[in-house]
C-alpha cells in the first residue's frame, strides 16, 4: 500500500494504580468500501479497509475489534482500561492487504 497511515493516541502519561482511564485513538486511512466504481473505467474500486484493531499493554492483549466496510475513513476508537504497573500501550491496525500500522505510548503508574 503506497499510502501511509498516520495514527494518534491520546492517553494520560501517568495514572493511579487500579483507576480506569480512557484511551482515544484516530488513524488516517482512506477506507475504500469496495462498492464504488472508478468514474473513468467503470470498474469497481477494490475494497481496502482497516479490518482489525488490537490494543496491548505490556505485550498482553487488552482489547480488539474487527471492523467492516461501514467503518468511516479515518476511524476513531475510544476505550477504557486499568493499569496496575507501568508499561507500554501498543495499538495495531491491520488492513485488507495484511499491512499493519502501529503506535505506542508509555504509561507510568504511580
Amino acid at each position: 500500500m503506497a499510502k501511509k497511515a498516520k495514527a494518534r493516541i491520546k492517553a494520560p502519561k501517568s495514572v493511579t494504580v487500579g483507576e480506569p482511564f480512557e484511551v482515544k485513538t484516530l488513524i488516517s486511512h482512506k477506507m475504500e468500501s469496495g462498492q464504488r466504481k472508478d468514474k473513468k473505467t467503470g470498474e469497481k474500486i477494490p475494497r481496502m479497509i482497516l479490518n482489525k484493531f488490537v490494543a496491548s499493554y505490556n505485550d498482553a492483549q487488552i482489547f480488539s475489534a474487527d471492523w467492516h466496510p461501514a467503518v468511516s475513513a479515518n476511524p476513531y476508537m475510544a476505550f477504557h482500561m486499568i493499569a496496575n504497573e507501568s508499561g507500554t500501550l501498543e495499538l495495531t491496525w491491520t488492513d485488507d492487504e495484511g499491512e499493519t500500522f502501529a503506535k505506542s505510548k508509555d504509561i507510568k503508574v504511580g
